[in-house]
Order: C-alpha cells, then structure tokens, then sequence
C-alpha cells in the first residue's frame, strides 16, 4: 500500500507582510495619538503599544484575518479587519480595566488612538493590492495557466479566475481528449479549446505553461493518474478541483485529520468562534427584546385567559439542532393543542383559531414566549422556522435534503419568511421553496446575514402577509 502524504497550507510572505504592517499601524497610531495628546505619553507607553500588538495580533487569527485575499474583494478583507480591530479595542478597555494601567490612556485616547490604527492598516492593505494588481499588469509575478477538462466545472474555474486579478494567472485555453462531438452544451469554446491531453503536457514541457488545474470528473481516477504521471516529467505547478458540485453541498469546508485532508459535503457553519459570536448576539438581543416585551406580553397573557378556556401557553414538540426534540412556547392562539402524529396546519379562516388568536398569528405576536428558548439554548433568533414533528417526519419522504435545515438551531424568524414563505405549505412546491431558502441561510450564513433578516422581520410583520 503506498504511503499516504499529508496535506499542509504555509504562511507565504504576503501574509508575513501583512502581520508586519498590522504591527506598524498599532504603532504609528499610538506615536500618532502621542503627537496630538502629548498628556497621553508616560512611562508605560511601550508597555501598552507591545500588549496591544500582541492582543491584536491573536484577535487578527481568531477572527480568520491572515487567510489568503486572493481573489476576495477589498470590503470584505476590509469588514473582516475591522472586526479584529473591535475586538482589541474591547479587549484592551477590558485589560486596562483591571490592571495598573487603567488611567495610562484615557477612554477618548483609546478610542482615537483605534480611528488612526485601523486607518493606517486599512490604507497599507489597500496600497499591497495596488501594488500587487500593478506588478500583475506589468508581467511581474504573473504565470500562465491551463485547464485540463473542457466541462462545466472547468469554464466555472476560468471564470472565477478571470474575475480574480490578484491572482496572477494568465488563461491559456483548455485541452480535453474528447471530441466536439462529446462536449456538453455551451462548452464549444474554439477559441481557448486547444487540443487534447498530450500537446498540454507538450506545452508544459517547454514551459509555455506553468500552471495546470485538472478538471476531470473524479471517477476517472485512471485517466488522472496517468495524466499526472506525465505532468511528473515538467516543472509545471498541478492543482486537481474536486468536483463536489455534483453533491448538494451545504456549507462545505476542508480541514484535516492528522494531517490528511477532508472536505465536509454537509456541515454546520456555526463553529468556533462564530458560534460563540451568535450565541452572545442572540443572548443579548432575547434579553433586550423580553426587557421590551414584558409589559405587552403580560397583557397578551391575560387576554388570552379571558378570551377561552385552555392553557395561556402552548408548548408543542419540535425538532431542534441535529434533530434533538425541543419543547417550543406560543401564546396559544386555537382552541385546541395538537402535538400527536396527526398535526393539521393552520388554514385561513381556521375555526380554531379563537378571536385574539387570529390578532396574534397575523402580527406574530404569539411567537414572543420563543424568546425563552433563545436564552435557553434550543433556538436562535434567526434560522429555519421549527416545524410540528409530525409535518417533518411526512415532508422528509418527500423533499430530499429537508432534514438539512437542522444543522443549525431553529429560529424565530428566518430567510425563508423575509422572502415571502409563510402561511400554509398546501402543497409540495410550497414546503420545497421554505427549504430552499433554509439552505441557502446555511449556505451563506454570517452575523450580516442574520442582522439583516431581523430588521427585514419587521417590515414583513407590518405587512400581515400569508399570516393566518
């Protein structure tokens, strides 16, 4: 059996180069603040620059900021920075809060002092990607590159790259030992379709080509070997791109296992820190919101007693993260509590639903006791909206992939209600098009995305729309 190699990713010196300069902005920005409050300056100044490269420099890798740019945008390097310099900020308020250094520098210097550095770093970054995309234009640095699949996976690479000008490559064309007529539609591309597999290892040979990215579906392990094996003979760099597109990949991500690489087909995006940062917003944001809620909810209570007899509150099972059971709390807003095998979703003009319960389902109201699960843990407030178990155990039969939507925890409101789903799935289309968006909310989760949905939340609310 041959020996199985481990896969390593190493800092390049871009990354160095940018630790340096993160370094230097935390330094120029204290001089900087020096310079303008003279007051500011004492004997522990050193002492408080070298904690706060420190402090950021261990944020900066918490938060993901030394990752290569390449072929990201500018804003979204610029957001990730900035969330490191945030954090330092608090981090270092909540230090000096506790030590000898607490009155070194005061609340306004530490807040202009974290306008300048952030500035400086931000400029540095931006001048690196001038300077790289201005070699790039000049030939400096830049390597040509070959396709070697003319496929849809290989047109999708082209163009990514295309769009990717940092990344220095330069498209050569595709080579494919196909014929014309076994291309699939859209890939009789004359122009960058260059010849089959033997005049690419050719090219390679005599260096007109440096860098080779193989397309070919993985099932052709033969043809991939032997491809290889003579790509072995060239100084070529040789990238093989998986084709995992043909899964339906939700949040997919590589790691290792001792070494050995591993690509997740379905995953939940909320690990490490970030699903620490979306348990402290949901945490704080339940509180704020139940502090606001109080008095309306107390008055929703009473009225539900007064309005029928029953229960003010109705909990009903549902399924939670990884599908563990949860209790899930309402107003009640119908004269009966269905929780069996057998549940029937709400219709208009329901003649379940009692008198304030129609007020309640139309304005979401009757959903404010979940606020209650958020702070206990088995809800977040934005996610896939948790469904009666009975609904889930028939739709997951009939969609495939709907039990996904439990790789996060239920929420109060989610994506699939700003876009307009909700009411009563009658028919199949209906349920598919909720999951979609649930998948799509997993796929592209982030702190921006769940802060959107919540203020789009309220305008759907207003709106009244489908609710019933």
């Amino acid at each position: 059996m041959p020996e199985i190699q481990k896969i390593r990713q190493l800092d390049t010196y871009p990354q160095l180069l940018l630790k340096a300069g993160d370094s230097l902005a935390v330094g120029l920005g204290l001089l900087c603040l020096l310079w303008l409050v003279p007051d500011a300056n004492s004997r522990s100044t050193i002492i408080v620059g070298l904690v706060a490269m420190g402090t950021f420099n261990l944020c900066a890798e918490v938060i993901g900021l030394y990752r290569n740019w390449r072929g990201i945008t500018f804003s979204h390097e610029a957001s990730c920075a900035l969330g490191a310099w945030m954090m330092t900020l608090f981090a270092l308020a909540a230090i000096g809060r506790f030590t000898e250094y607490s009155t070194e520098i005061s609340s306004r210097g530490l807040l202009l002092w974290f306008s300048l550095s952030p500035s400086i770093s931000l400029f540095f970054r931006g001048g690196f990607r001038y300077a790289t995309r201005w070699m790039i234009r000049c030939g400096i640095r830049t390597r040509k590159f070959a396709i070697a699949g003319h496929n849809e996976l290989g047109l999708q690479l082209a163009e990514s790259i295309s769009d990717s000008p940092d990344l220095g490559l330069e498209f050569v064309g595709y080579f494919d030992d196909r014929g014309e007529e076994r291309l699939e539609e859209g890939q009789h591309d004359g122009a960058t379709a260059l010849g089959r597999m033997p005049e690419l290892v050719r090219r390679t040979r005599n260096g007109e080509i440096q860098v080779v990215f193989i397309t070919i579906p993985m099932r052709a392990e033969e043809r991939i070997r032997g491809f290889i094996s003579d790509l072995s003979d060239t100084t070529a760099s040789v990238y093989i791109v998986p084709d995992l597109f043909v899964f339906q990949l939700l949040h997919s991500r590589w790691t290792e296992v001792r070494g050995l690489p591993v690509v997740s087909v379905f995953e939940n995006p909320l690990y490490g820190v970030d699903g620490l940062l979306k348990r402290c917003i949901d945490m704080i944001f339940a509180s704020l919101f139940l502090i606001l809620a109080s008095l309306p909810m107390l008055a929703i209570a009473l009225w539900v007693k007064l309005d029928s007899k029953g229960p003010v509150f109705f909990r009903q099972s549902r399924y939670g993260l990884d599908g563990r059971r949860i209790k899930v709390w309402k107003f009640r807003s119908m004269t009966c509590c269905e929780d069996g095998s057998d549940v029937k979703q709400a219709t208009q003009a329901d003649q379940r639903i009692t008198s304030i319960g129609t007020f309640l389902r139309r304005t979401s109201l009757d959903e404010l006791p979940q606020l209650f699960n958020v702070l206990l843990g088995n809800m977040s407030l934005v996610g896939p909206r948790p469904h009666a178990n009975a609904h889930n155990e028939f739709y997951r039969k009939q969609i495939e992939g709907y039990m996904l939507r439990h790789k996060v925890k239920p929420g109060i409101t989610g994506l699939a209600q700003v876009n307009g789903c909700r009411g009563e799935t009658e028919t199949i289309d209906k349920m598919q098009q909720r999951i979609f968006f649930d998948h799509q909310y997993i796929r592209n989760w982030s702190i921006w995305l769940d802060l959107k949905i919540l203020c789009q939340t309220f305008g759907v609310v207003f709106k009244q729309q489908n609710a019933y």
